[in-house]
């Protein structure tokens, strides 16, 4: 637009200047060369010179509307580019948008929507196709357990004389594979919360370290089974404004993760870092380095760093990307380093 605009401005610059210029040619020719008083071409002068004022302010306004129009219709063709070029996103993203070179501007713009367009659009069907499978996944693992809480249930019933020993057996075996079958269903639920709600906060205050503290003690038995450590390094009287259950939920998830991908016979740091106006918590494991590639990708949808999908420990990949959501919500931020077998997540938080 800046460029049609100018162009104009140029053409009407350049129409004055030749008015201008004839008008100033015909007034010294009229002064400076001998006439003959009864010529035709000295009464036309002198017919000028005389109206000289009218006759450049008409010049000038008909060059001016001359140039509008003339501009005005190139104007309308621009449109019907750009209109063009709007039904070429539409309708194939893989066609490159040409303009006039006076609308090079626009027309980079329009190719730089449609590059974004189709990284967005190759994201999403990457997300849904990781989704998909995910779900397949997850539904064929279903019948795992599920078959064998039935079977070990109806040796039970039919097995009238067992021994309390392999009774207690089976009983382990059965609760074993319903509490994998609960980790399933949840998961299900997971996929399905993040994908049709929308996260809103309600806000009240909490004692961080109580928080915390309470999450750590429900976590012992998973701590016992890896005989892991876990411990708080922040002060008693911390308090946070949050949403105190989504929070919750966020470390939650990082304790979880600290924990799932651990050395056994390790410690899990759980360190704050206060400024004036923000408070940073550091959740740090001892576990085998994360590369670097990874760790760019860890806070994806759908994405698990440890890719076998039956195991216990790997769940469906939405726990950091919901953590971050929930962090970003709080106008905080959350980020993930790794190195020398050391895990890091970083929780940063304003104060209030």
């Amino acid at each position: 637009m800046r460029r049609i605009l100018l162009r104009f401005l140029i053409s009407v610059t350049i129409s004055f200047a030749l008015i201008a210029g004839g008008a100033f040619v015909i007034v010294w020719s009229y002064s400076q060369i001998p006439w003959s008083v009864n010529s035709m071409l000295f009464k036309i002068l002198d017919w000028i010179r005389n109206y000289i004022l009218f006759i450049v302010v008409v010049s000038c306004t008909l060059s001016i509307l001359i140039i509008l129009y003339v501009q005005w219709k190139q104007l309308i063709s621009y449109l019907v580019e750009v209109v063009g070029a709007v039904e070429i996103l539409g309708e194939d993203k893989n066609k490159m948008v040409e303009l006039p070179s006076i609308l090079k501007e626009t027309q980079d713009q329009f190719n730089q929507v449609r590059n974004k367009i189709k990284d967005k659009e190759i994201a999403a069907r990457e997300a849904e196709q990781r989704k998909n499978d995910l779900v397949v996944y997850l539904a064929h693992d279903l019948k795992t357990p599920i078959s064998s809480i039935m079977g070990y249930l109806m040796l039970l019933r039919d097995e009238k004389h067992i021994s309390q020993e392999m009774h207690d057996r089976y009983m382990a075996v059965a609760l074993n594979n319903a509490e994998r079958l609960d980790d399933l269903i949840n998961e299900f639920f997971e996929i399905t919360r993040f994908n049709l709600s929308h996260i809103t906060l309600e806000y009240s205050r909490i004692n961080l370290k109580r928080l915390l503290e309470q999450l750590v003690f429900e976590f012992q038995p998973m701590l016992s089974e890896k005989n892991l450590l876990c411990s708080l390094d922040m002060p008693t009287d911390m308090e946070l404004q949050c949403d105190a259950d989504k929070m919750q939920r966020v470390f939650d998830n990082l304790i979880r993760n600290a924990i799932n991908y651990s050395f056994e016979n390790s410690e899990i740091q759980i360190v704050t870092a206060v400024s004036d106006t923000r408070v940073t918590i550091n959740f740090v494991n001892s576990g085998n380095t994360i590369p670097a590639e990874k760790l760019e990708r860890i806070f994806e949808q759908f994405y698990r760093l440890d890719s076998s999908r039956s195991s216990r420990t790997g769940g469906v990949g939405l726990g950091l990307a919901i953590a971050k959501e929930i962090v970003e919500l709080h106008h905080g931020r959350i980020v993930a380093s790794s190195h020398d077998n050391t895990i890091c997540f970083a929780v940063e938080l304003p104060l209030s």
